[in-house]
């Protein structure tokens, strides 16, 4: 049977669960169903539109207070129209303002929990859906730690991998060799770190510690794939100032934000999360790198423990050494051991086949009209 759906996110710009929506918009819409995606907008709005699945674009995203009720009140409207039989908030903003509009309605919804936020009542609120989806053990037990959250409503699926996108053989050739033209990377040992440009996602340890890697490997060249958002330039300017004082100006390239994610992962000798300061909850990249036959390095917590095995596709960095100099020693192991095959194990750990069915069913569990 049919189902209606809404997805509710803060933005469609860029990020690995702004990826997981556009890939589930897809996998929805060839299974008939009608998926509609609420956001304040962004470059992958035309990705959700292109596939089959409507946007519709409303701010779910400002943490204005003053506006809560009028945007509430407009997220009734658009739910009123749609009439969705169940409800996905992918982040805290839109569940509040769901919160408010579902009121007289009474809508079946499921949050989908994608990281460990500050424990508070304002983060309570990614588990109180009918069902709380989590993509990790970690972050489960992080919500029942924190907040009493019973097993009984906690659903773990892990992100998946589509393999036609991450098919190594059908990859785009010349988008790849203008790549690696204009980063400077050809004749290279590439390390790349790729995700959006946050505090969080330990650009600075991954630059310093290019700094000391060449000192081993005077090829290396760093690739940092993502941007900032407007309100997170600074954090990005910073970057750069830290690039230059370091002489580093040769040695990393800031790639902004790209659309080929496997093209750009096929030019990696090695992926790095140098994030030292809290937990992936997942850390798709990662299994995305494991994919393109690329192996990783990151701090050994949160997410990353389920998908690095230490020596075996990729090192992990201990903690109690998650810094520049412990993160240089991985990456030039890295760059010097030859893992063979970890795509094939990637790609069956990380079904996306599997991961669509067990969404599929938690949809259906508690959608309004099944």
């Amino acid at each position: 049977m049919s189902m209606k759906i809404v997805q509710l996110v803060p933005a469609m710009e860029q990020g690995g669960v702004e990826r997981g929506v556009v890939e589930m918009n897809r996998a929805l819409v060839r299974a008939g169903h009608v998926n509609t995606v609420v956001s304040a907008g962004g470059r992958l709005v035309e990705r959700i539109v292109a596939d089959g699945g409507r946007h519709i674009t409303m701010d779910v995203k400002s943490k204005n207070p003053l506006t809560y009720f009028s945007r509430a009140y407009a997220l009734r409207r658009i739910l009123r129209e749609v009439s969705p039989d169940v409800v996905v908030a992918h982040s805290r903003v839109p569940a509040w303002l769901f919160v408010w509009a579902n009121r007289p309605l009474g809508l079946r919804w499921i949050t989908f929990a994608h990281g460990a936020n500050s424990i508070s009542r304002y983060s309570r609120i990614m588990t109180a859906g009918d069902v709380t989806v989590t993509p990790s053990r970690y972050i489960a037990d992080y919500l029942k730690s924190a907040y009493g959250t019973p097993e009984a409503k906690l659903r773990v699926i892990p992100r998946a991998i589509e393999r036609e996108r991450f098919d190594m053989s059908a990859l785009d050739a010349d988008f790849m060799a203008a790549k690696k033209r204009e980063w400077g990377v050809e004749g290279r040992k590439v390390v790349m770190g790729l995700g959006r440009i946050t505090q969080l996602k330990g650009y600075d340890t991954l630059i310093k510690a290019t700094e000391i890697v060449r000192r081993t490997v005077p090829n290396v060249k760093t690739v940092i794939v993502g941007e900032a958002e407007e309100l997170r330039k600074d954090v990005e300017s910073s970057l750069r100032e830290l690039v230059h004082s370091l002489a580093l100006e040769d040695a990393v390239v800031f790639a902004g934000n790209q659309q080929k994610v496997a093209e750009c992962l096929g030019i990696a000798d090695v992926v790095v999360s140098a994030n030292t300061r809290k937990p992936e909850a997942f850390g798709r990249s990662m299994a995305e790198a494991l994919a393109m036959n690329r192996p990783v390095v990151a701090t050994a917590f949160g997410g990353a423990l389920d998908i690095v095995q230490d020596g075996v596709n990729g090192f992990l960095v201990p903690q109690s050494h998650a810094d520049a100099n412990g993160f240089a020693e991985a990456i030039v192991r890295a760059l010097s051991t030859d893992f063979g095959d970890v795509r094939s194990a990637a790609l069956e750990k990380f079904s996306f086949d599997r991961m669509v069915s067990r969404s599929l069913s938690v949809y259906e569990e508690f959608a309004r009209h099944i």
